[in-house]
């Protein structure tokens, strides 16, 4: 059964100061305080999060692919890495960068990996900028966007463009969560990551549903991250009220919320059987892709053990959710992810050319 995880995450090995390069501060800096261990930090000393050898080591990924029968990853870079409060052009040179890395890790394990890259969403002509070079010239299928560009929700008018030209080109959008709402309010007990994520993901669907962008793009492939967040069990009281309160919820003109269930995809995260019997029975396995967040502590780090221990779903069918679904998203084909091969990476440190 092939199996291919639709949500993974990697950034570089080490890369220079950012506030040296730009000449301001707010970034993220790797402090490499032990061998395989490294420790996330603002560059003003903030600490935001330890991480091990497997989030930027493709070699050490490949071994936990190879151990949990994993073929191919999907590989995005993490949110907080966005950036989209930096300067518009600066915001540009560091995706390039990080593109320009994660190109080079798919050309070396072109079987095993598969990349979507970033963009500057805080200017959207620099972004479909860098889009179209993801698409044209590193031969990306889809990049990854936050939730909210700047607080901005994704029905913006400034956006539209955007998600124009990613109809046009047709290139797939993966939304994963970042500055979370209610963030003043979930610090304790890591609320901001067990309600806030899902809670965030759920105003990002709602918003791009009532903003009339899933009519405006009929053809626009979105996929979100951690199985829709709340929005697959909350449809209901969404559809409710667009009926209830139409002068407030239904001012685009839209169709019953109800009516987009299986315009968009959503990864598998659920951590839960139930749920996702639930989920299959309201989206259907066609939009439902395996993921796991890998490689962080909130992730399915069992790799998808709970979905191949369900007895109640046929083969065919999670074969389905294992790997034809994410297929189908990016338009690519099986083939070329059958029975992979990894071979060596170089051992060399990425820097700025």
């Amino acid at each position: 059964m092939l199996k291919i995880d639709c949500h993974a995450h990697i950034l570089p090995e080490r890369w220079p100061s950012l506030k040296e390069r730009y000449g301001y501060g707010g970034f993220i800096e790797l402090d490499h305080v032990a061998p395989g261990k490294a420790r996330m930090m603002r560059d003003d000393g903030t600490f935001f999060r330890e991480i091990e050898q497997n989030t930027w080591d493709p070699v050490a990924i490949l071994a936990d692919m190879d151990a949990h029968d994993v073929d191919t990853m999907v590989l995005c870079t993490v949110p907080v890495l966005f950036s989209y409060w930096a300067k518009p052009q600066d915001g540009l040179d560091w995706s390039r960068f990080l593109n320009d890395h994660l190109a080079g890790v798919v050309q070396d394990h072109p079987k095993r990996f598969i990349g979507l890259g970033t963009v500057p969403m805080q200017d959207v002509d620099l972004a479909i900028q860098e889009m179209k070079r993801c698409k044209e010239e590193l031969g990306m299928p889809g990049i990854e966007i936050g939730t909210n560009v700047n607080g901005r929700n994704l029905d913006d008018p400034s956006l539209f463009p955007f998600w124009k030209a990613a109809e046009e080109i047709s290139m797939a959008i993966f939304v994963h969560p970042w500055e979370m709402m209610g963030a003043d309010r979930t610090q304790k007990y890591f609320l901001q990551w067990l309600v806030g994520m899902p809670a965030e993901t759920t105003l990002a669907i709602a918003s791009m549903l009532f903003g009339g962008v899933f009519d405006a793009f009929p053809k626009l492939r979105v996929m979100f991250a951690h199985a829709g967040g709340t929005f697959p069990f909350t449809v209901g009281r969404i559809s409710h009220g667009y009926y209830a309160r139409p002068d407030l919820c239904n001012v685009n003109g839209v169709a019953d919320p109800t009516d987009y269930v299986g315009r968009f995809w959503v990864d598998s995260i659920t951590h839960n059987a139930d749920a996702l019997r639930f989920l299959l029975a309201l989206l259907g396995p066609d939009r439902i892709a395996y993921g796991t967040d890998y490689p962080f502590p909130l992730g399915d780090l069992e790799h998808g053990k709970f979905i191949e221990e369900m007895a109640d779903l046929s083969p065919a069918l999670k074969q389905q959710l294992f790997a034809s679904t994410v297929l189908d998203f990016l338009d690519l084909q099986a083939d070329d992810y059958l029975r992979p091969s990894p071979k060596e990476l170089p051992d060399q440190d990425t820097v700025f050319e």
